[in-house]
């Protein structure tokens, strides 16, 4: 398994290859002396970089963050004020993103979720990376005029990781669904936000 990263940096190759592994092998594969034979490093390489399996998880987790923030690209997302029709579009296409060319990200995102359960003090420092993703789209959701941003916000997050669950692992997975699929089946998730919220 070759990887190949956007940074020049070792960490970044290091935490990639740990990502890639987790979504390969799930996380019994993933070990420091894996990592060092994907990556192509010399043996002992992660251990440096991460002495413990609990640093080498929290590199992951980080560098997850990272990669999923530009696949989500919040920062592009359309002014709330042009209604719900954009930004529905806009997310639907980040979802799509994660489901086709970013699905062995999405992948390992699952197996550090599932670790995390089992490790608090992962969970502390997965749900903390994960909170900057809660906030822009709180804002977002804020900016078209919604009375309950907390309820809407937790209804988009909830449908979209149900939805690349079933699409990704579960009984979904064999076929992505098309754009306009993911798009088709956003548009609900906009009843109940206020009228001028709603778009076109």
């Amino acid at each position: 398994m070759s990887v190949r990263t956007t940074g020049p940096s070792r960490s970044d190759l290091v935490a990639d290859t740990a990502l890639a592994l987790l979504a390969e092998r799930g996380m019994r594969g993933l070990t420091h002396r894996a990592v060092d034979e994907a990556a192509g490093l010399p043996q002992g390489s992660t251990s440096n970089l991460a002495r413990t399996r609990q640093a080498l998880l929290e590199l992951a987790v980080r560098r997850l963050a990272d990669r999923e923030a530009r696949v989500l690209a919040l920062h592009e997302m359309p002014d709330p004020h042009a209604g719900a029709g954009p930004l529905a579009d806009a997310l639907a296409l980040a979802a799509h993103r994660a489901l086709t060319r970013h699905r062995e990200l999405t992948l390992a995102r699952y197996e550090l979720a599932l670790e995390a359960t089992r490790r608090p003090e992962l969970r502390a420092y997965f749900d903390a990376t994960g909170a900057r993703f809660r906030e822009q789209l709180a804002a977002l959701v804020t900016g078209l005029g919604s009375t309950d941003p907390a309820r809407h916000t937790l209804s988009l997050i909830a449908w979209a990781d149900g939805l690349m669950f079933s699409c990704v692992a579960g009984s979904f997975s064999a076929e992505a669904p098309s754009l306009e699929e993911v798009r088709a089946g956003f548009r609900p998730r906009r009843t109940g936000w206020p009228r001028r919220a709603r778009g076109r």
